[in-house]
């Protein structure tokens, strides 16, 4: 899969592009800012093999998790979490609730600001 970034002062555009028999999958970004001190903890929570991931690899319909840093931007990151479909996403919130809004709580504390980049739907490549 491969991702592109696209910044202006006021937005950011994601696009998702991978292999043709995997479109139609559902993915979610977030931008997140993070206190120099925090950043090590940040990763190894919001990480492709941190809690967060985890608890995700706990439903069928998970993929995967990106985690990027911004170059330019120190303590700005954005994640990228994938699933099979938005379906598959919901059913995860539906049956891990309580678990995803402990986690959302002890996590809130590793960042200044967190937010959503919206909803997209993978595009052939």
């Amino acid at each position: 899969m491969h991702v592109a970034f696209a910044a202006s002062s006021s937005s950011w555009r994601i696009a998702l592009t991978k292999p043709s028999d995997m479109s139609g999958h559902y993915a979610y970004a977030w931008e997140f800012h993070v206190a120099p001190e925090l950043q090590a903890e940040f990763e190894q929570h919001y990480g492709p093999d941190g809690t967060w991931a985890r608890l995700f690899r706990r439903s069928p319909g998970y993929i995967e998790t990106l985690l990027l840093r911004d170059r330019s931007t120190a303590g700005r990151y954005v994640t990228v979490d994938r699933w099979r479909d938005e379906g598959a996403y919901l059913a995860f919130r539906s049956a891990f609730l309580r678990e995803y809004e402990q986690l959302d709580r002890q996590c809130e504390r590793l960042t200044t600001s967190e937010q959503s980049l919206g909803a997209f739907d993978e595009c052939g490549g």
